[in-house]
């Protein structure tokens, strides 16, 4: 037995058998040497008192990584620990075997996302957690991570303020769940007090000059193929006339692209002029049918038993299943009338802002929507501002001509003498 130094482990031979150069300071402390040549500090312990004890052996590091005077600084904690009722090999071992941040969020999805989330958001969640969170903080135990840690996450995506606020979300909801699930004490959730970014609202609507170029778009794409540019390349391509009926749906009912793709004919009354949809992002919702939608629905092939999606793929192999690409088709649709920075999402917008405008209110914009917070709807309140403009203008200028002398159209009333 012998103080443990630089010098006697880098003095300790290899042999035939491990063997253990046991420390003269601390008691259980020692150097283990391998046949391999490893060098490796350990602690010898009871836990249970006296010898009937059970022996423990805790693993404090290699040689190498760590100097004798560090590992024996960690072995004098350890004993500590011990004689305090502790067993610091055990509680290496649990924190070897603890859960990941990654092995959090697979439950997250599989446990809570996918039984409670539409499946398109689900699809939205998984693929933000496979792609941004993961690489980043996967390998991270679920224990140990840090508000720091999750600043930094944060901040580091900075350049993309709204795909950072969502993977906060996820991480917030993720860890919120790893308190009940056991992984993380209570109100310990490393994302409170971290600051989301400032978002600003994408707003893309149409004037009456956009809305007309995209009417003769759409009209001359039903008659003859449009131009695709592709790898420098120019080709003729017929547009699905199924998308093009789409995109009329869209822009008549501001519906969602989802509520569109997804929406069949038994879920509509043409007497009644709407459509009674089972399920939407915001759960059963009733999508109104105004006469230039029925118009497009009554162009479109019904089939004899009534039954089927409208908007169907025209897949020969099944042609009674739904169209799922809109993108492709709207792109050269937006291409070809001049509107290459709208999006298909853009079409509600411009519902939404036309209602707007017109001197709709808000909770009537909301329910046509189906909004289900009155928040989201909010975002158009600015634009009630145009037509309120318009009309203070114009009582303006005919007061203003009137004080000028001119009558500016409007009959000024003298107002009575008093007696």
């Amino acid at each position: 037995m012998t103080k443990l130094t630089k010098r006697t482990v880098d003095a300790a031979k290899v042999q035939p058998k491990r063997y253990i150069l046991w420390d003269s300071e601390i008691a259980g402390f020692g150097l283990r040497v391998s046949p391999t040549g490893k060098k490796t500090y350990v602690l010898k312990y009871r836990i249970g008192g006296g010898r009937a004890g059970r022996v423990r052996w805790a693993v404090i590091g290699t040689h190498g990584t760590l100097t004798p005077e560090q590992a024996r600084d960690a072995a004098r904690v350890w004993a500590s620990e011990v004689a305090q009722g502790g067993d610091p090999a055990t509680d290496k071992a649990d924190a070897r075997k603890a859960p990941t941040v990654k092995e959090l969020l697979e439950s997250y999805v599989r446990d809570h996302v996918k039984r409670k989330n539409k499946e398109s958001t689900a699809a939205d969640i998984e693929r933000q957690v496979d792609k941004i969170i993961v690489p980043a903080l996967g390998k991270l135990k679920v224990a140990d991570v840090t508000r720091p840690d999750i600043a930094k996450f944060h901040n580091a995506l900075a350049a993309t303020p709204y795909q950072a606020n969502r993977a906060l979300a996820t991480l917030s909801k993720a860890f919120n769940l790893a308190e009940v699930w056991g992984m993380r004490p209570d109100n310990s959730n490393p994302c409170y007090k971290v600051e989301r970014f400032k978002e600003k609202a994408r707003e893309r609507f149409l004037s009456a000059t956009e809305f007309q170029r995209l009417g003769e778009t759409l009209t001359r794409a039903e008659r003859e193929p449009m131009t695709q540019t592709k790898a420098g390349r120019d080709r003729l391509i017929r547009v699905n006339p199924e998308a093009i009926r789409a995109i009329r749906l869209l822009i008549f009912t501001g519906a969602r692209v989802g509520e569109i793709l997804s929406l069949r004919w038994e879920y509509i009354d043409a007497e009644t002029g709407r459509a009674n949809l089972p399920d939407s992002k915001t759960g059963k919702k009733v999508l109104q049918l105004p006469a230039p939608a029925l118009e497009v629905l009554n162009l479109s092939k019904r089939p004899e038993d009534g039954k089927g999606f409208v908007i169907r793929g025209g897949d020969a192999s099944n042609p009674e299943a739904p169209l799922v690409n809109l993108k492709d088709p709207w792109l050269m649709i937006r291409t070809a009338a001049g509107l290459e920075d709208v999006r298909l999402h853009d079409l509600r917008h411009a519902f939404a802002s036309v209602a707007v405008t017109g001197g709709m209110s808000l909770p009537m914009i909301g329910a046509l929507l189906g909004h289900r917070e009155t928040q989201t709807t909010q975002r158009y309140a600015h634009l009630a501002d145009d037509p309120q403009k318009a009309a203070a203008g114009q009582i303006a200028s005919r007061i203003s001509d009137a004080m000028r002398g001119g009558d500016g159209g409007a009959e000024v009333i003298p107002l009575p003498k008093r007696g």
